[in-house]
């Protein structure tokens, strides 16, 4: 018998308050923008970070009333730079016309670049997302702590996501902006090449020892015990390795076959999404030496190698339906 998949306690019950100011502690408030829908749940979380001096965190989707929501929390006060978790468009696509307007600079990690080169005839399934043109003013790394304003934060590299993603501690407390990496509404999207599996399980991992404890990720609301959650994302994610590898072993040989094993009752927008995260699984697995995969003109071919087992327990099994 399997153990009991790991099931993450999603909230689904976040009121954004679209294009109010929100405070969520001293010197943070919340702009939600008004780009709902199935990817990014209530819409994309804008963050003012300070007090009389402030920094906007993810400038979110080019929209004229998120920019008037914007400007009207901001209430005139000078804003000395401009921050990105990372450069998908719903996070990054009003950046460059903000720092004009405000006059401030653009600080991130680097410009968008994917977590490994694309194939031969490969093509990236997100590329419409991503802000290719986008270049910092200023490229911000690992451990540094910087101003936000009149705060300051400590900056945390969490690839995985994306290969630029960052998440930043607000310094003094427990607090956490973790972008898209940890989010309370759903798992997160890895999409190969723009993403990796492998990454994303090492920066759940060093998330979790931060000593932050409340996550306040851009889409959806709050989370009170970060690391309890980061815990179980973690667990579920090598639970989905689990579920992969066993499917193969049962007769599944495409990333199609795979889905349709573990999300056999899921809407089609959820299989496309699932299908993106499970071929991030199947290179996870594959550079473990646990899946054989062949790549051809036709599709990719997905076969387990003779004797491979995440644990030594599991059987081909039929799965219940996934929940995201």
């Amino acid at each position: 018998m399997t153990r009991p998949a790991p099931s993450p306690a999603y909230d689904k019950s976040f009121a954004p308050q679209t294009g109010m100011p929100v405070s969520v502690a001293p010197g943070l408030v919340r702009i939600t923008a008004p780009n709902a829908s199935p990817y990014t749940f209530t819409g994309t979380n804008s963050f003012l970070v300070g007090h009389e001096r402030l920094a906007l965190l993810d400038p979110g989707p080019e929209d004229e009333a998120h920019i008037a929501a914007l400007t009207s929390a901001i209430a005139g006060r000078p804003v000395d730079s401009i921050i990105l978790t990372h450069t998908h468009r719903d996070h990054s696509a009003l950046a460059r016309r903000m720092a004009s307007m405000l006059a401030a600079p653009l600080w991130f990690g680097g410009p968008h670049r994917l977590s490994r080169p694309l194939r031969h005839f490969e093509r990236n399934p997100i590329r419409n997302s991503c802000d290719w043109d986008l270049m910092p003013d200023r490229t911000i790394i690992d451990g540094e702590v910087i101003a936000a304003g009149d705060i300051t934060l400590s900056v945390h590299t969490t690839p995985g996501h994306c290969a630029n993603h960052l998440a930043f501690g607000l310094t003094g407390t427990d607090i956490l902006l973790s972008g898209d990496h940890i989010m309370g509404w759903n798992s997160t999207l890895v999409s190969v090449p723009d993403g990796s599996m492998a990454d994303y399980l090492a920066s759940l991992g060093k998330v979790i020892a931060l000593p932050y404890r409340l996550y306040v990720p851009a889409h959806g609301g709050p989370i009170a015990d970060g690391p309890a959650y980061a815990k179980t994302l973690l667990a579920h994610r090598q639970w989905r390795n689990e579920q992969t590898l066993a499917a193969v072993k049962a007769g599944a040989r495409s990333i199609g076959a795979v889905v349709k094993a573990i999300y056999p009752t899921q809407p089609l927008m959820v299989q496309r999404a699932a299908a993106m995260t499970i071929t991030a699984h199947v290179e996870y697995l594959e550079a473990q030496g646990l899946l054989q995969v062949r790549r051809g003109w036709f599709g990719t071919r997905l076969a387990a190698w003779p004797q491979s087992s995440l644990r030594s327990h599991i059987q081909p099994q039929r799965f219940p339906p996934a929940r995201e």
